[in-house]
């Protein structure tokens, strides 16, 4: 969503998107999309490090470009951006933020119609978001994770944080890791086949105490080992949640007389 208004104007250092309008010879002038179309100006000297002759060796009309502010005159309408200040690493993230906010301006347009909610309404919306997680692309995010718990203490309308929360689910796919490990469970008591899947059911509620964004699948593998497979968002939380299973399997087992030990890889057999 654009960023509007007549006080609306970027920060010094910020990084913007910019379509190229029109090239001369001493430099090329560019509309900010962020910014409602404000117009700004990237100096020859500003374009590339070293000598530039002709600007049109680097920047032609129509193309998105990334640029660093270096001033802004709001008196006399006037800014100026620098191409060169930009690196590549910058310039992609700062591109595939400009995307992520342009699809979520589209997902708070299925909001409004869905709530029936007009453009101020739509415009007030979107300020509480950035001003509460920053952008409202991360609204939509942590809604796709979290739910309408995301927005625990937020006083906003709930028809739209079931909305939100509703085509967040539908459009954004959530990054998830898998990750497996092996306990080798024994017990020679009689009882020893109870024993052992008391610890399997044990580690296998590991994944309820997590929350819903984890899935852990504990499967057979050949005596006496077993599988302990989990799905997590990171490989932080995948991990910590496989450790704690597999630990809470060999606690279990232990103190009901037998014994367990946890692998995180399993050695390939050698030829």
């Amino acid at each position: 969503m654009v960023r509007m208004g007549n006080d609306n104007w970027p920060e010094i250092g910020e990084f913007v998107v910019c379509t190229v309008k029109n090239v001369t010879d001493f430099g090329a002038y560019v509309e900010l999309e962020e910014f409602g179309g404000r117009e700004g100006f990237i100096h020859i000297s500003e374009i590339k490090a070293g000598w530039v002759k002709y600007v049109r060796d680097y920047v032609r009309e129509g193309q998105k470009i990334v640029c660093k502010v270096l001033n802004v005159d709001p008196s006399r309408g006037h800014i100026d951006l620098s191409l060169k200040d930009v690196n590549e690493h910058q310039r992609r993230a700062k591109i595939q933020e400009w995307k992520n906010e342009q699809k979520a301006a589209k997902w708070l347009q299925f909001v409004a119609e869905e709530t029936k909610t007009d453009e101020n309404g739509l415009q007030a919306l979107h300020e509480k978001l950035v001003e509460e997680f920053g952008s409202a692309y991360s609204a939509f995010e942590e809604a796709a994770i979290e739910g309408e718990k995301a927005f625990k203490g937020l006083k906003v309308n709930k028809k739209y944080l079931k909305s939100i929360t509703k085509i967040a689910g539908e459009n954004i796919k959530l990054p998830f890791v898998d990750i497996a490990g092996y306990v080798d469970l024994t017990c020679n008591h009689p009882n020893g086949i109870e024993v052992i899947k008391q610890a399997l059911n044990a580690a296998n509620s590991i994944s309820d105490v997590d929350g819903k964004d984890v899935r852990l699948e504990v499967s057979y593998t050949g005596a006496p080992r077993y599988r302990i497979k989990v799905i997590a968002p990171d490989y932080k939380k995948a991990e910590s949640v496989l450790k704690k299973s597999a630990q809470t399997a060999i606690d279990t087992i232990s103190k009901l007389g037998g014994h367990g030990t946890f692998k995180r890889h399993i050695e390939s057999a050698k030829a």
